[in-house]
């Protein structure tokens, strides 16, 4: 079963959704009339990953999170997934009809909440962390998906070549999960002057109660 989830969370992976999220800013400029869109996905997803990487250095760096609440950043693997992957199932069927494209998107929170359950069966975040991350998510994809509702991004058949990317990317990074978490280490270290970052370990060990 651990396998199944390995494989899982993988989908949820920055570095297989940080290109993702590129690729989709991409095809939106590219599109008739959705340069605007693509700005805005741009803006969006980018402060996503911005406030997911700052909650994380906040607490490797300097040990703020909740040890009430067992939190000690966003799930970024929740946060993403719950980006991309609404508004890329979103994007795919541009010619359907207005319900169609919002089951399509339903279809993709759905996998994106699966990824964050996969988080909680490998034990690498609590349920504060990936909540969190899936309402930050949500608000961007949401958010997004209300701009741009009616958006028709690009021609008929456009819509191949970034699903083909997509694919390409997965099988490229297959098994091979992004060193961000070890470099956000580095990088929370050297800002707050430590030898070695804050963790969670120590942040329940230094709490006068046991998180609830």
């Amino acid at each position: 079963m651990h396998s199944f989830w390995q494989a899982f969370t993988s989908l949820g992976d920055s570095g297989f959704l940080l290109p993702v999220g590129l690729l989709m800013a991409l095809w939106l400029f590219l599109g008739k009339g959705s340069r605007t869109a693509a700005l805005h996905w741009v803006l969006m997803f980018g402060a996503c990953g911005l406030i997911v990487m700052l909650s994380k250095l906040a607490f490797m760096g300097w040990g703020i999170g909740s040890a009430k609440f067992n939190f000690t950043g966003f799930s970024g693997h929740t946060a993403l997934s719950t980006s991309v992957w609404p508004v890329l199932l979103w994007m795919a069927v541009p010619h359907m009809t207005q319900r169609r494209r919002l089951i399509a998107a339903a279809l993709g929170w759905c996998l994106a909440i699966s990824i964050g359950i996969s988080r909680l069966a490998l034990e690498v975040h609590s349920n504060s962390e990936v909540i969190a991350g899936a309402a930050l998510g949500t608000i961007v994809s949401a958010g997004f998906l209300w701009c741009h509702s009616r958006l028709v991004s690009l021609p008929r058949g456009r819509q191949w070549p970034l699903i083909a990317m997509v694919l390409l990317i997965a099988l490229l990074l297959q098994g091979r999960p992004a060193p961000t978490q070890d470099a956000l280490e580095v990088i929370a270290a050297k800002l707050a002057n430590r030898e070695r970052p804050y963790t969670r370990h120590d942040m329940l060990a230094n709490s006068p109660a046991s998180p609830g």
